[in-house]
């Protein structure tokens, strides 16, 4: 939509926009296994900036599909790929150890079976649902970029006070999940509606507040004791909640 007319048809558009996004989501990707692989940053760290910069690149090259309907299957194409081979590898099917370094605490390759794989699926089925027609798509998966990425990598540096319910999250790293996953959703949202990319529209203040309570129930969720499935339930609840809010 945002480069309709440059392109003769809206096949062409689409495919050269697909193409595009998967050299650059793997391209992506293989600067972080490689800087993981090389003890250039640390293997968590390389998790976390992953998760944080993955989603809000893939997000945005939807601004180069047009409108046809069949756009955001091509697009879903990206991230189901990718997450097969996320499968494979923690499967043990393929092989590839720079990615094993890249995505998982111990170097196990089945760790890459719960949160990078939980974290492909989200971005299948909510480019599948949701695309440019609701921004509930967008809003949960900026948040559980932005928010629950952000929480672990401010936690750890300075989550000195913790919560008295979870002693593994503390209270800076929740304000970073909210924070985090606030602004990035408002921004992406915003980007979204100025570029005219979002059918129908939305109002941005209201939805600046919606967007708030949204964050605070990931947030609430995110601060549970739940190991590796906290990509699934920011994400059921950011889909929940932005349904009944936006």
């Amino acid at each position: 939509m945002f480069i309709e007319g440059i392109f003769p048809n809206d096949w062409v558009q689409d495919i050269v926009a697909t193409a595009f996004t998967f050299v650059l989501s793997l391209a992506w990707l293989r600067l972080m296994d490689a800087l993981a692989s090389r003890g250039l940053i640390e293997s968590r760290t390389s998790r976390k900036i992953i998760h944080i910069g993955t989603g809000p690149l893939f997000v945005l090259c939807w601004l180069l599909f047009s409108s046809a309907p069949t756009a955001r299957l091509l697009a879903a194409l990206v991230p189901l790929a990718i997450t097969a081979q996320f499968a494979f590898v923690g499967l043990g099917w393929m092989r590839d150890d720079e990615a094993v370094k890249a995505m998982t605490r111990h170097g196990d390759r089945r760790e890459i079976l719960l949160g990078p794989l939980f974290y492909g699926i989200v971005f299948v089925v909510c480019t599948l649902v949701f695309w440019r027609a609701n921004p509930v798509g967008i809003v949960a998966l900026m948040i559980l970029c932005g928010g629950d990425g952000l929480a672990d990598v401010v936690g750890r540096r300075f989550g000195r006070r913790r919560l008295p319910f979870n002693p593994g999250k503390s209270w800076v790293g929740s304000l970073a999940m909210f924070l985090g996953g606030y602004l990035l959703a408002l921004a992406m949202v915003a980007i979204f509606q100025t570029t005219g990319a979002l059918v129908p529209g939305v109002a941005l203040r209201a939805a600046a507040v919606s967007i708030a309570w949204i964050a605070l129930g990931c947030t609430i969720v995110e601060s549970l004791p739940l190991q590796d499935v906290d990509n699934l339930t920011i994400s059921v609840t950011a889909v929940v909640l932005g349904l009944a809010l936006l």
